[in-house]
């Protein structure tokens, strides 16, 4: 990793509530993005938020992690991609808002140090969205966060984000890339194949507002669902089936809580201009 700031996991101190909101002053105003669920959060019990991730990853989790620590306190440490921390200035910055690189060692010492920790198991791969992947888990067969959960006895908390994945049309996806002749021949290449983990990560080619690539302005929803307790699966980490079960309940959770989101979306009544710049 490229990284220069060294990684604080115990004596971590977050910038206030007040300088994130107005860090993201545009777009909380561009986007509107409205939290539910705040009240299935016990602030002193610390936990693992799980949700989905939306298209690029960049947009959505700042907003929801605002919302959150807005509203109840909480500001939780992201557990990111490697490739974040590799890009000269991005990583460093990634760290002093609290984000580490996701590995079982970093989530093991924040999960002793008892942090709120937010991960999103889809990572890379759910980002680059194909078009038939709007507002759904990509988490192929990743388990890694409800093994660590059951570990070290951490709650699971579920949550949904819808909107985002609206705000872009997709041009050209990972598997127009994969499928065609050039794409073919540059993951003939070990280190393009290297870089692009044979594809998965080839980020979708979109268009926002108009023809630019700036997002349209979509309202955000967010959700928090119940947590789900690990008690029951003490001392079972190493047991796949148990992981399994952990990992079904919470893709359960969370798409369940897409589709309510969606409903409750579609129903949201638009100020005029933001109805003109979406076309409705």
């Amino acid at each position: 990793m490229k990284v220069r700031t060294p990684i604080q996991f115990e004596d971590y101190r977050p910038p206030s509530a007040g300088r994130i909101r107005r860090m993201l002053t545009i777009q909380r105003w561009y986007f509107t993005p409205r939290l539910l669920g705040a009240e299935n959060i016990i602030p002193g019990r610390p936990g693992l938020f799980v949700g989905n991730h939306a298209i690029f990853g960049v947009v959505d989790s700042p907003l929801f992690a605002s919302a959150l620590y807005s509203k109840t306190g909480i500001y939780p440490r992201s557990l990111g991609d490697h490739f974040h921390f590799d890009v000269p200035g991005w990583g460093d910055m990634l760290i002093r808002y609290g984000a580490v690189p996701g590995t079982r060692e970093n989530c093991s010492r924040l999960m002793q140090a008892g942090q709120h920790i937010l991960v999103f198991p889809g990572g890379a791969r759910e980002v680059a969205k194909r078009r038939s992947e709007i507002n759904r888990l990509t988490w192929k067969k990743r388990t890694g966060f409800a093994r660590m959960a059951i570990e070290h006895g951490y709650d699971v908390i579920p949550f949904a984000s819808v909107g985002c994945d609206e705000a872009y049309t997709i041009l050209f996806d990972g598997d127009d890339f994969q499928n065609s002749r050039a794409g073919r021949w540059l993951l003939g290449h070990p280190r393009v194949n290297t870089l692009l983990r044979g594809g998965d990560t080839f980020m979708p080619v979109a268009k926002g507002l108009g023809p630019t690539m700036l997002p349209r302005p979509e309202p955000f929803w967010f959700m928090i669902g119940k947590p789900i307790s690990t008690l029951e699966y003490a001392g079972r980490q190493d047991d796949r089936e148990a992981l399994w079960e952990l990992r079904n309940r919470t893709a359960d959770s969370i798409e369940s809580m897409i589709e309510s989101l969606k409903v409750k979306r579609a129903a949201q009544q638009l100020p005029g201009w933001r109805r003109r710049l979406l076309g409705r």
